[in-house]
């Protein structure tokens, strides 16, 4: 019998979906190059956003097969780092402390680490759920 990785969430990925012009459910789904393209391109001038409407559960079943499940869950770690990103939460989060208070006290390092870490967030996740 074999496990089922559920390391993203469908549900989640039809919501950023909703904002699928920005790329968002791309990122959410590791798609990063893509999520680029669509950010540039308003989802590539809505027709690619409205055929991954059709798409979600595969690059949710990739997601799931790509990334290692574990202690730290990917969905939060996105909500922490969309909303409370420039405090570091994410970081704090995956056990990142320095980093998180560095984040803390410069406003997610000026914004820049911020916008970053949305092109690596799964990477982080990933790497500490392989860590424990």
């Amino acid at each position: 019998m074999t496990k089922s990785n559920n390391t993203h969430s469908l549900l989640i990925g039809y919501v950023l979906w909703l904002f699928g012009f920005l790329g968002a459910h791309r990122f959410y789904y590791g798609r990063k190059v893509s999520g680029l393209i669509y950010l540039f391109s308003g989802g590539i001038f809505g027709i690619g956003w409205l055929i991954d409407l059709f798409l979600m559960p595969s690059l949710d079943r990739r997601a799931d097969a790509h990334y290692s499940p574990g202690k730290f869950d990917y969905t939060l770690a996105w909500i922490l780092q969309t909303f409370f990103g420039v405090f570091g939460l994410h970081r704090f989060y995956l056990g990142r402390w320095k980093s998180g208070l560095l984040y803390l006290f410069t406003g997610g390092v000026f914004g820049v680490g911020w916008l970053i870490d949305f092109w690596q967030m799964n990477e982080m996740v990933d790497e500490a759920n392989r860590k424990t």
